[in-house]
């Protein structure tokens, strides 16, 4: 399988490339008021509205930094009603891909309930890489506000 990778911070994660739609470059954002810090806020990616959510901010509680090398990832993600939307993941240096099979992932001896979309690891020459669960992502208590209006429709 093929993966983004891209850093936070020292540590480096990787995205599954299956999940990825496209890559863009960081435009300005709609803010949204009274949003979680770590939604950088709303963007038109071809006609679409679609929420950004800034991975640095989120796992650390620092902004993505704007470098040459920052990007906007859209992902395919799935809501908690099991319907396909996309998603906006601000991610720093995601310029590299890399090549793993799924064996080459291990468990890191831990799962931390909150923090549900740390994946598995693997490693390279460089160190460690842990694979991020898009489905898992959001808070749940985002999920709740964000799809909220889809559920009601389809019900």
């Amino acid at each position: 399988m093929l993966f983004l990778l891209f850093e936070i911070g020292k540590e480096r994660y990787c995205l599954e490339v299956s999940r990825i739609i496209e890559i863009t470059p960081i435009v300005l954002f709609k803010k949204i008021p009274h949003a979680p810090e770590y939604i950088c806020g709303l963007f038109n990616y071809r006609g679409n509205i679609i929420p950004v959510v800034d991975l640095s901010m989120l796992f650390t509680g620092r902004p993505s930094r704007p470098l040459f090398s920052t990007r906007i990832v859209v992902v395919n993600y799935t809501d908690p009603y099991n319907n396909q939307r996309m998603l906006g993941l601000l991610a720093e240096k995601a310029t590299e891909t890399i090549s793993c099979r799924d064996e080459d992932f291990k468990t890191p001896g831990i799962i931390i309930e909150c923090i549900k979309y740390l994946g598995d690891v693997t490693y390279d020459e460089m160190g460690m890489i842990q694979r991020i669960n898009v489905d898992h992502l959001l808070p749940q208590e985002i999920q709740k506000v964000n799809f909220y209006e889809l559920k009601e429709n389809n019900e």
